[in-house]
């Protein structure tokens, strides 16, 4: 059972591409100009006052070791040392430790608005981006895994930022220092054993991240199935618990976590293998280099100060060196994390508007499919050569049987596709000649499956006009038969829908849909299925007030029930993509094709319902 599940699913064990040196500079050709942003002086300031502070910071800390070297051979001159060491070099020596801390700080303090402006930036690059995608992408979409990606791209962002200037290059320009300071005061041995071990170090933590990194991106990519898995079954509550099928939810995301454990058992394992390798060469750079000392001390070439000031200047470095490979692992990490978020960037938009785009001349709301065929796979067509014409001011419905291809007809439209031939044109302009924003600005749709966001019934009322005052939104609110439901709210026009509106029944959200539409006022309206989910009193009155603002107003009506149609100049009847019959309610009923059979089933169902209802 558990393998027909994973069949049904279409889950492949696809590994992510290793991400080389050059993938890793484009993304640094991506990020790096983030720090440095045009026509921003101020912030530009900001940055070199950082990279002043880093240095600065650099300078402080190789000092404190050569001040500790002069406290200690002070205090070893002798039994009245006590007394002889100047007391300024202590108060020094604390001076120089607070400047050291200090200078991080204010670094930190003066980088923030630099960062913080970058990462608000790549925020909402990715989801303008996101947004201009098409339809079929987001059709597709795992909502789960896709907000993963994004949290862990603006993440890793972040990471890069801080890591690379604050960790990284600090971290070598204080080896450059330390390195000149030893070479300066001992003789060369000690200066190169130090640097070799540095470098030493650096590569086996560049190989053994390189090597480390499959474990990582197997961990993570089970730990996006199972955060994408729970997304999914919170998204869907209603329908597991219709079937009572929580055991069977459960027992997916157990089985995603369970393969989510495995793989960070394995990443542990390759952890420990590393830190283990990285301690040794820290551990043998240390006793070489203090033996190297040691020996000095004893041959009465370097004072005990001297061997102190080793030790400290060992202990600064190798700490944050001890730290590089976390911060190289999470580096590599991050590395790995932008590529996927520039993989969203990368995705290509289908419908896209061509390079100096006009936009949609205003004009009296005619619309014209001329010889229009369309497939959203090439397997299966949709539409077949389908023409027709809705002169401006009137309204046409599209009527036929599920898969017919009737709201394809309205996407077309909107321009969520383009037709793979014909054309689709608003007052004589092709709708793939003008900007999408343009055509959708003369739009307004009252969809079948209304998504309400999770705010408040005034917002989504609003969201036809955002810039509408609240009389405004009151007036659509009556319009579409809403002012009384809302009144007896305790919350009133800020009573919050919930999730997708889960709070509202299917046709209080319909009739919030059609108050929008109605606020929007736009020049051509699209019904699909407005008043499906609305029962036959509230239709009723709805479909006089949909006739009213559509009076004037070129309307097309994608309709189920034909009894809301019957007022429409024209009703196109399609079967199997193409327009099998075409004319006035009264003409089809007349001729007693498709149209008329499909009218006496639904009058025998109405008249087999009211007597059941009686």
């Amino acid at each position: 059972m558990a393998n027909n599940w994973a069949l049904a699913r279409g889950r492949t064990d696809k590994r992510e591409p290793g991400l080389g040196w050059r993938d890793q500079m484009r993304v640094l050709k991506r990020v790096l100009p983030l720090l440095w942003p045009e026509g921003e002086t101020g912030l530009k300031i900001r940055v070199v006052s950082s990279f002043a502070f880093i240095l600065l910071g650099k300078v402080v800390s190789v000092i404190l070791p050569l001040v500790y070297k002069w406290v200690v051979d002070a205090l070893s001159t002798g039994p009245r040392a006590a007394i002889v060491v100047p007391v300024a070099l202590i108060i020094g020596y604390g001076v120089v430790r607070i400047a050291s801390s200090a200078t991080t700080e204010l670094r930190d303090l003066i980088f923030a608005n630099v960062q913080e402006r970058a990462l608000r930036l790549v925020s909402v690059g990715v989801l303008k981006h996101l947004l201009d995608l098409s339809l079929r992408f987001h059709l597709d979409r795992q909502t789960g895994g896709l907000s993963r990606a994004i949290e862990r791209g603006t993440e890793a962002i972040e990471s890069l930022l801080t890591y690379l200037l604050f960790n990284i290059a600090p971290i070598f320009l204080e080896l450059v220092l330390v390195t000149g300071v030893l070479w300066h005061y001992f003789d060369f041995p000690i200066a190169a054993t130090t640097f070799g071990v540095v470098i030493a170090y650096a590569l086996y933590v560049s190989a053994a991240t390189q090597w480390r990194i499959k474990y990582r991106r197997e961990m993570n990519t089970q730990d996006r199935e199972a955060n994408t898995r729970a997304i999914d079954t919170l998204l869907n509550y209603e329908t597991v618990k219709y079937f009572s099928n929580e055991q069977h939810e459960l027992d997916r995301f157990d089985e995603a976590k369970q393969d989510y454990v495995a793989a960070a058992i394995a990443n542990q394992r390759s952890l420990s293998t590393f830190n283990i390798g990285q301690s040794a060469i820290l551990s043998l750079g240390v006793v070489i280099v203090m033996l190297l000392a040691g020996y000095g001390v004893a041959a009465g070439r370097l004072t005990i100060g001297d061997f102190v000031m080793v030790n400290a200047y060992l202990l600064q470095l190798y700490q944050p060196l001890n730290m590089l490979s976390w911060v190289w692992r999470i580096l590599r990490q991050a590395f790995t994390d932008v590529e996927q978020m520039y993989g969203l960037l990368a995705e290509q938009t289908e419908v896209e508007d061509k390079a100096d785009a006009p936009p949609l001349r205003a004009g009296p709301g005619r619309i014209v499919f001329d010889h229009v065929s369309f497939a959203y796979d090439p397997r299966r067509q949709i539409l077949r050569d389908v023409s027709f014409e809705i002169p401006a001011g009137h309204k046409v419905a599209i009527v036929g049987p599920t898969g017919s291809g009737k709201s394809t007809i309205a996407r077309l439209l909107f321009r969520f596709y383009d037709p793979q031939n014909g054309s689709v044109r608003i007052d004589g302009q092709d709708v793939r000649d003008v900007t999408q924003e343009s055509v959708r600005q003369v739009i307004g749709v009252v969809p079948q499956d209304t998504v309400l966001f999770n705010d408040s019934i005034f917002y989504n009322i609003a969201y036809g006009r955002p810039e509408a005052s609240l009389e405004d939104v009151e007036e659509a609110a009556r319009r579409a038969q809403l002012k009384d439901f809302i009144a007896k709210l305790p919350d009133g026009f800020a009573t919050r829908v919930g999730e997708r509106g889960l709070k509202l029944s299917g046709g209080e959200k319909q009739r919030v849909a059609i108050a929008r539409v109605i606020l929007k006022n736009p020049e051509i309206l699209i019904f699909d299925e407005a008043t499906s989910s609305l029962d036959s009193r509230t239709e009723a009155e709805i479909q006089s007030n949909l006739r009213q603002i559509s009076t004037n107003r070129t309307t097309l009506v994608i309709a189920h029930r034909l009894s809301t149609i019957i007022d429409a100049d024209e009703v196109l009847v399609l079967d199997d993509g193409e327009i099998v019959e075409r004319g006035t309610h009264e003409v089809l009923l007349a001729r007693g094709g498709t149209y008329a059979a499909m009218w006496d089933r639904q009058q025998r169902s109405a008249d087999r319902f009211a007597d059941v209802a009686e």
